[in-house]
C-alpha cells in the first residue's frame, strides 16, 4: 500500500466548499477526510492504469461480412 507523505496536506488547493463536500462524503462512508481522499487518489491511479493498459492492448476484430451489393454482385470474398 502506498504511503502518503505526512507533510503533504491532501486538502491543499481545495476550496472551502469542496473540502466541506468531501468531508460530508467521508463522514457518510465512515472515514476520516484524509483516509477518504487517499482512497479516492488510489482509485483514480488504478483507473488510470486500466485505461493505459486498455490503450496498449488492441482488440482483435472479427472479419466483417461484405455489404449487400458485394454479396449480390460477387465483388468480394465470402
Amino acid at each position: 500500500m502506498a504511503r502518503t507523505k505526512p507533510d503533504k496536506d491532501p486538502t491543499a488547493g481545495m476550496s472551502e466548499a469542496k473540502r466541506a463536500y468531501e468531508a460530508r462524503r467521508a463522514e457518510k462512508a465512515g472515514m476520516s477526510l484524509e483516509k477518504w481522499l487517499a482512497q479516492k487518489e488510489k482509485a483514480k491511479n488504478k483507473n488510470g492504469e486500466r485505461t493505459a493498459l486498455a490503450a496498449r492492448v488492441s482488440p482483435v476484430r472479427a472479419a466483417k461480412k461484405p455489404g449487400v451489393l458485394r454479396r449480390l454482385f460477387g465483388g468480394g470474398k465470402g
